[in-house]
């Protein structure tokens, strides 16, 4: 796609919106946490600089781990520590059930993997039980997430000697809505006020890019693998504004992901010994097994092979193996070529080439993989990946700048900061026909508003439903809806008269608020979208993918409803021009019957099945149909009293976009 430069003006407004809270109150220190699914990191902005806080253990990143025993809780290094010893108390990987349903398929499949207990509560959310002093517990992941939250403060408080409320919190930027919404949740359950939900790629490409004197434009890939979690995303870096440009990933796609099978071909070298044997089911000894594949995934980035040694892993039985790296790189050769996916696909987006890139940097601990490296070289024709930030503390110091831009900072290294970054899905609502109307495409910079105009399919009618929906199919029947609403009490007028302007706001954090508006009468309603129903990164990329395959299948449905839309124009302009009195005077009662018989006939064959929304009837039949009334029955007669319907009753309609206007019959609500 085209890419323009943002005007002075653009810049201008949203860095007043990025500083507005500053003004508006002090916010006292405002740190920037990465809240890792494996590990955590908590930095600030002092002296003009970011330093990133060692924890009470001296570590610069603490595990997102939280562990409960008979006499207290443990969060972070404490807790992991102890995980072998207290495997079904022991939680972690809370990020990868935050926001997601007990159903999930991912869920299931890593429910296999967990040495502790995850159990379905109301309305299907997922949680995990331990056992702890007071007896048996439940909670959420937010309420984990919470206690990691809490732990980045306690760590904040104690480098700073000052009380710390404010944060800012990193997300992959393929977290859906009730993904951002529960990230901030926990905060709130931690007492702390999370300002701003910052996408982890972008917050890297700060770290990346802040210092650079570049003497242009730099187009920067951003390759973020962590733990848990995947993001590509594709940034234009120009004196202090990182504009995204296309962002993609799999939100379930990391680190841990080839822990597991290098656990699995660990268990089936012990099956084929001793078969009646199964780790898997044992919680000490699925935590040791992880413990250790964990360990042997870290050597073999330096190490050509690998010794596996677990004393007792299950009674009376030792678990002694060689992994080599070329092994683990034939097990995990899948996963390995999954990250190539997003990436050609941000480059598609962005409609840029490989050769345009100038960095591809590596963040997130997995990307210290040699194969990952040596895949991501290759696709780039032999460019060497960058890998001059730490991969695991460049979230954490992205995001500690963007705190420090919404605390008001005037060091001139951040003050002229700004970021753009996008929305991953389109947006829009359903017209007539059952098609999607774009309002805001995938890939725009966020925040946005978008209006565009529509107006109503019928006589008289009083009341529109707007249904919102996302995603890339051309029908709203193939996409996710998100919500709807009615706007109603604005006076009967004739069909295409009415205007509704409908206006979509999504702000930095991704939260949808949808109004409509009847211009002449000024009937007004509204939506905030509810976020549990947005999507999942894997139901974007699906919905994405499933866009491209389905274009042919898409364009046919397309032709059907211009078809159907055509027919029944014809049939609206047809019935119109009988209720002039000056030509039915001049009607003899037998075309009159004619016509008006034909038109009934026409309606009842739409509305049955073979017409109707059933897929029966093609976009020929319905053109056929149209010939037939023209040609046949209603045209001749109404020809004979020069009489025409053509042109006769339409309506202009349209968006206020006039480049997204594609078809009247579109338009209509």
């Amino acid at each position: 796609r085209a890419r323009m430069a943002p005007t002075r003006l653009a810049l201008f407004c949203v860095l007043l919106l990025a500083s507005s809270r500053a003004d508006d109150a002090p916010l006292g220190p405002v740190v920037g946490v990465d809240l890792g699914t494996t590990y955590s990191c908590v930095a600030i902005w002092t002296d003009g600089k970011v330093e990133i806080l060692a924890n009470d253990q001296g570590n610069r990143v603490t595990p997102s781990y939280v562990a409960f025993t008979e006499s207290e809780r443990l969060i972070g290094d404490a807790a992991k520590t102890q995980a072998a010893l207290n495997p079904a108390n022991t939680i972690y990987d809370a990020k990868r059930l935050i926001g997601r349903k007990f159903s999930d398929e991912h869920v299931k499949k890593d429910m296999k993997m967990w040495p502790f207990k995850i159990i379905e509560e109301a309305g299907g959310k997922p949680a995990f039980q331990v056992s702890t002093q007071d007896g048996t517990k439940t909670l959420t992941p937010q309420e984990v997430s919470a206690m990691i939250l809490g732990k980045m403060r306690d760590t904040a408080e104690t480098a700073l000697g000052k009380k710390v409320v404010n944060m800012v919190v990193t997300v992959p930027a393929y977290f859906n809505d009730a993904q951002r919404q529960a990230t901030k949740d926990a905060g709130a359950i931690a007492g702390l006020n999370v300002i701003r939900i910052l996408n982890e790629p972008t917050a890297a490409a700060i770290a990346f890019g802040l210092d650079r004197k570049a003497s242009q434009a730099e187009t920067v890939l951003v390759f973020d693998l962590g733990g848990g979690t995947f993001d590509v995303s594709l940034l234009s870096i120009d004196s202090g504004v990182f504009e995204v440009l296309a962002t993609a990933g799999d939100t379930h796609l990391g680190g841990e992901d080839l822990d597991n099978r290098l656990i699995k071909h660990l268990v089936g070298l012990l099956k084929k010994k001793h078969p009646d044997k199964d780790p898997l089911k044992t919680p000490a000894a699925l935590q040791k097994l992880r413990r250790e594949a964990e360990r042997a995934k870290r050597a073999l980035s330096s190490s050509p092979e690998v010794r596996v040694e677990i004393e007792s892993l299950l009674p009376g039985l030792d678990l002694s193996e060689t992994v080599t790296r070329a092994k683990f790189e034939e097990l995990c050769a899948d996963l390995f070529r999954q990250t190539i996916v997003p990436v050609e696909k941000v480059l598609e987006d962005a409609g840029v080439e490989k050769s345009e890139v100038s960095e591809v940097v590596l963040v997130g601990g997995s990307t210290r993989i040699p194969k990952v490296r040596s895949i991501l070289k290759k696709f780039f024709n032999g460019k060497q990946p960058n890998f001059s930030i730490n991969p695991d503390e460049a979230v954490a110091y992205g995001a500690a700048v963007q705190a420090a831009v919404l605390s008001g900072e005037r060091d001139k290294k951040v003050q002229d900061l700004l970021l753009l970054d996008v929305t991953p899905l389109t947006l829009g609502i359903e017209t007539t026909g059952g098609v999607m109307a774009s309002i805001i495409p995938r890939n725009t910079v966020v925040p946005t508003s978008k209006t565009k105009r529509y107006t109503t399919a019928e006589d008289n009618q009083v009341a529109v439903t707007n249904k919102v929906f996302e995603g890339e199919r051309s029908l709203s029947k193939d996409n996710r809806l998100l919500g709807s609403f009615e706007l109603s009490g604005f006076p009967p007028m004739p069909k295409g008269e009415a205007q509704i302007d409908v206006t979509f706001d999504l702000d930095a954090n991704g939260i949808l608020s949808v109004s409509a508006v009847e211009t002449k009468s000024g009937s007004t309603a509204r939506i905030t979208i509810a976020n549990s129903d947005r999507l999942s990164g894997e139901e974007v990329e699906r919905m994405v993918k499933e866009a491209e395959s389905y274009k042919a299948q898409d364009g046919r449905s397309l032709e059907r409803v211009a078809a159907r839309a055509q027919l029944e124009a014809y049939m609206y302009a047809c019935r119109k021009l009988l209720r002039e009195k000056e030509l039915r005077g001049r009607m003899i009662e037998d075309d009159l019957d004619t016509v008006q018989g034909a038109l009934d006939n026409a309606d009842a064959w739409i509305d049955s099945d073979i017409g109707g929304d059933a897929p029966d009837a093609s976009a020929s039949d319905f053109e056929m149909k149209l010939a037939s009334l023209k040609d046949e029955t209603v045209g001749p007669v109404l020809e004979r009293y020069d009489a025409s319907p053509e042109g006769y009753g339409t309506t202009e309609g349209g968006s206020m976009d006039e480049e997204d206007y594609d078809a009247q019959a579109h338009d209509e609500l």
